[in-house]
């Protein structure tokens, strides 16, 4: 059994115009988002054991606080650039590329792509994925490689503004 935590970066900011989509940080939201979220999740039990993320500033200080809430630091985060922005069939390809001695991952990703990827894992749809939101499945195999095909079953859906 593998668990896939679908994680859209927090709340960035648009603060300053000249600054590249790629570059952009996370606004005083994102930085308070962020924490909260990797606090239920480990409140909830979940074990992660990978965290892995698109290289856009945003994504990665996202999966930084996440990271560190579970002991871990920068330098323990799988780095994919293709998850910038990345449609649905990407998001396969990496999880293809995640080492199979972990069975828990967080993967740190964009909208739109990552709402159509994870309106496409099952039969749990959703809108919009909002910042900081959490889609979680879990999918029967015991190698990534198998996951596309892999029967898979929702989880759980959280994100900041749920218990407001």
């Amino acid at each position: 059994m593998k668990e896939l935590l679908v994680i859209r970066h927090a709340k960035s900011s648009w603060a300053n115009a000249f600054q590249g989509d790629f570059e952009r940080p996370l606004n005083d939201r994102g930085h308070r988002d962020a924490p909260i979220m990797a606090e239920k999740i480990l409140k909830r039990g979940v074990s992660v054991q990978c965290f892995a993320s698109s290289t856009a500033n945003r994504a990665l200080t996202t999966a930084i606080y996440f990271a560190e809430a579970y002991g871990k630091n920068k330098k323990d985060i799988l780095l994919f650039p293709e998850l910038y922005h990345a449609p649905e069939e990407t998001f396969y390809q990496v999880i293809t590329k995640l080492p199979d001695n972990y069975n828990s991952v967080a993967l740190f990703s964009h909208n739109p792509g990552i709402t159509d990827f994870i309106n496409g894992l099952t039969n749990t749809r959703i809108d919009n994925m909002p910042t900081c939101g959490i889609f979680a499945i879990k999918a029967v195999t015991n190698e990534w490689k198998h996951f596309k095909r892999a029967e898979k079953e929702f989880w759980f859906f959280d994100y900041p503004k749920l218990d407001l």
